[in-house]
């Protein structure tokens, strides 16, 4: 690819890669850097697919899984710390709290606060549209643990909503 089409390959597919990814790791630079690997990925392959439908579907399991392993990545860096930070005794700053002025605001903010397994397959299930085994594929994990934590998740999001609703 020249460095023409390569930005424009870039500029058509990054916006739906990049959200993909930060509904997942909820971190910018973490999913820019996703978005850019997957992208760098696809365009130094020897051999790439030629339909949309094929580039398309590459490009999101590529980046779903780059994401997860990210998260993975993370959450044993976050192990590793807490470990750590217990043995020196130390403690770990709160998160500051967003404001929730909006409806699509209040969940997005609820979702966040989801623990890790439940956020990933809320998020990959509800945002993303996937299904049970797809999800499946991706993650490596059995459908059945899937709707469980679907169905876990889903129940903390509405508690989580109907906290955050009486706050404001």
């Amino acid at each position: 690819m020249t460095r023409k089409e390569t930005t424009s390959f870039y500029q058509e597919h990054s916006r739906r890669l990049f959200n993909m990814s930060y509904r997942i790791l909820l971190n910018v630079q973490d999913a820019e850097e996703i978005v850019q690997d997957t992208i760098l990925k696809y365009v130094t392959m020897p051999w790439r697919p030629m339909q949309d439908a094929q580039v398309s579907a590459w490009l999101a399991r590529t980046c779903i899984r780059a994401s997860i392993d990210r998260l993975r990545q993370h959450r044993r860096e976050a192990l590793f710390l807490e470990e750590y930070a217990r043995e020196t005794d130390a403690g770990t700053p709160d998160e500051p709290e967003i404001p929730a002025e909006a409806s699509a605001a209040r969940v997005l903010y609820a979702m966040q606060r989801l623990p890790d397994p439940y956020r990933l397959v809320v998020t990959l299930s509800l945002a993303e549209g996937l299904d049970y085994d797809e999800i499946a594929r991706y993650t490596g994990l059995k459908q059945a643990t899937l709707r469980s934590h679907f169905l876990r998740g889903k129940q903390k999001l509405i508690a989580l909503l109907k906290e955050d609703g009486k706050s404001i």
